[in-house]
């Protein structure tokens, strides 16, 4: 069985009294240890070292980005060996936003290089890919997914594969409000594991976690969770609220399916 794995990404939000007080309240969940989930906290470079104090042990913290290689002369980049020293394990790379903004605008290769790297430093990677809603509107969703993946997988081994999750996030459903339907959002992540299948190796399909980001909540989480190929959520405004709790418990909703 696939161990269910939310993550939260705070983006570029946070301050000290905003995260210990976050914290206090996150802190006061039933341990996660021994069951079947993983949770992960991304939070901005600057607050790694606090978030790991403040946050309760049984939880990892990610970071949300890194640079393409080793350090040296690249002014204001984090490597993946910085992570890595700070005793971090995770980092997200591909969020739509570095992918589409205007003033970052990073290419499926430049992505791919970031993930390959960071895994050959010890880290393991939440991958993300989503389609725009045009892109969607023009039945272009799996195209996009399978072009994203395809970058990625012409630079990992068969076996980098085990260091990756791939979180779909349909961009037109992030921040937005709006949430693919639960049977959108399985569609893509069977079609996804097809995919794998077909093209890296039936054993990555069949092991390889696959989560939901897209205006996930409290609210929608459960019925999500349902879903066979939902292995997860990587979880945005949400997860600066006291009720990611209950997110991270959708994994019992899983278990007793």
């Amino acid at each position: 069985i696939r161990k269910f794995i939310v993550g939260g990404n705070w983006k570029c939000n946070g301050s000290k009294a905003m995260i210990t007080s976050l914290c206090t309240d996150l802190n006061k969940g039933e341990s996660v240890a021994g069951k079947n989930v993983e949770v992960v906290i991304g939070c901005p470079y600057l607050y790694g070292e606090f978030t790991r104090k403040a946050l309760r042990s049984d939880w990892g913290v990610a970071f949300q980005n890194c640079w393409t290689g080793k350090g040296g002369a690249f002014t204001g980049e984090i490597s993946a060996e910085m992570i890595k020293d700070m005793g971090n394990e995770w980092v997200i790379l591909g969020h739509s936003e570095r992918r589409s903004l205007p003033q970052l605008k990073e290419t499926d290769e430049t992505v791919a290089v970031k993930c390959k790297y960071a895994i050959d430093q010890g880290l393991k990677v939440m991958f993300c890919c989503g389609e725009l809603l045009s892109e969607r509107e023009a039945g272009k969703t799996m195209e996009v997914n399978e072009r994203q993946c395809a970058a990625l997988n012409a630079k990992l081994s068969k076996a980098d594969w085990a260091n990756v999750v791939i979180a779909y996030e349909p961009v037109w459903a992030i921040g937005t409000g709006k949430v693919a339907t639960p049977e959108q959002a399985q569609e893509v992540h069977k079609n996804l594991r097809a995919w794998l299948a077909k093209t890296v190796s039936q054993d990555v399909a069949m092991t390889i976690r696959i989560i939901y980001g897209g205006s996930v909540s409290a609210a929608n989480c459960d019925e999500l969770a349902k879903q066979p190929d939902i292995d997860g959520f990587l979880v945005g405004g949400a997860s600066m609220k006291p009720d990611f709790l209950k997110v991270v418990n959708a994994y019992k909703i899983k278990e007793a399916k």
